[in-house]
């Protein structure tokens, strides 16, 4: 994984999320997205399990809306 996410990343992405939710789009591609910067905070802060817990949690949902239960 690349280091951690940057504020305009993780803005085009919420900026995403609020298009989806006002005129539709690709919930897994922007679960998938999410897991994958939660992963990438969670790599930076080594030894805080909250983070990985909560990264390791949105990768599963994201695996699961891809239809990869």
């Amino acid at each position: 994984m690349s280091d951690r996410p940057t504020l305009d990343e993780i803005s085009a992405f919420l900026t995403d999320l609020k298009d989806a939710c006002t005129i539709g789009g690709n919930s897994a591609g922007l679960a998938a997205r999410k897991a994958e910067l939660l992963e990438r905070i969670a790599d930076a802060m080594p030894g805080d399990q909250e983070a990985a817990d909560v990264a390791r949690t949105a990768r599963v949902a994201a695996d699961k809306a891809r239809g990869g239960e």
